[in-house]
């Protein structure tokens, strides 16, 4: 199946930084989320988080689809790695990479893409519907 359709650019983005704070909430480390329009032709955004063990990591990448499926994204393709050591999450305008650490340094996907804008996704204390700047 060849695939041309890519999300909403700016959906895409408020939907990654929804997903950034999941994954952050159930105990991933080090979430990044890089906006990779202009420069991929497949996807808007990625999600790079790493996991404590494979267990979470499976239960993260649950959630994650379920809050997909609540917001009317559909999970295109789910990948997982027959060790559990990297899940990909494709919901064709944001791909999300849960990572065991040590892969996660392997792969370097953030060194990869580089070129990416590295999005803040942290919400503000003091507001649940804005990222702060």
């Amino acid at each position: 199946m060849t695939r041309t359709l890519r999300g909403d650019g700016e959906d895409s983005i408020e939907f990654a930084i929804d997903v950034a704070c999941l994954m952050d909430s159930l105990h991933c480390t080090d979430v990044t989320v890089l906006d990779l329009r202009g420069l991929s032709q497949i996807t808007d955004v990625f999600i790079i988080g790493s996991g404590t063990s494979n267990r979470q990591m499976k239960s993260v990448a649950d959630d994650v689809e379920e809050l997909g499926e609540e917001r009317g994204k559909e999970l295109f393709r789910r990948h997982i790695d027959p060790q559990v050591t990297w899940i990909a999450l494709d919901f064709v305008g944001v791909v999300v990479h849960l990572f065991e650490p040590e892969v996660r340094a392997y792969y370097d996907l953030e060194m990869l893409w580089g070129d990416g804008k590295r999005i803040t996704w942290r919400k503000a204390a003091n507001d649940d519907r804005h990222p702060d700047s």
